[in-house]
Parts: structure tokens; sequence; C-alpha cells
């Protein structure tokens, strides 16, 4: 796989480096703090772009999330909200 894969290039991405970097070992103690931090990348859900909520869903289905090691209603919450985007943008033909 080239490392010029769009969703590779957005993953390297200096943001969502610096975003991920901050949220390293702050879900269990914080993890009200770390939704947030993923909020604010976010911007508004509606407005923010395909990548980004592919990015941050993929992060939120990543091991410690799929294996429920990490877990807190507010990742519940916002991974329900990407999800419901995500159908709306289907169901518009914009994803």
């Amino acid at each position: 796989m080239s490392d010029e894969n769009p969703k590779n290039v957005l993953v390297k991405s200096s943001d969502w480096q610096s975003v991920r970097k901050a949220l390293l070992g702050k879900w269990k103690e914080n993890p009200e703090w770390a939704c947030s931090q993923l909020r604010k990348y976010l911007g508004s859900i509606s407005k923010t772009s395909n990548d980004k909520i592919k990015v941050v869903m993929n992060y939120l289905v990543g091991t410690g999330f799929r294996t429920g090691t990490i877990k807190h209603p507010c990742i519940t919450n916002l991974r329900s909200q990407l999800s419901s985007e995500i159908v709306k943008r289907k169901a518009k033909k914009q994803w």
C-alpha cells in the first residue's frame, strides 16, 4: 500500500497526530476531556469533512475501544453522532 493514499496523508497530518498524541494515556483518567478534544478536532459534525469523520471513527473502533478497555458514555455518544452523520451523508450521496 502506498503512503500516498489520501487516507494515509490525513492520518499523518500534523493536526491529527497532535490530537492523537495528546490523547495517549488520558482515556482512563479523563475520558470526557479526551472526547472534548476529538470534538474540538472535528468542529461541527454536520459541517466537518468526510475525511475527518473517517479518521475519528477509525480511531474510535480501535482495539482499546473495541475490546471495552476504553469505554465511557461520551465515547458511545460521539460514535453514535458520527454514525448518524455518515448515514445522512450516504442518503444524500455525499459520502
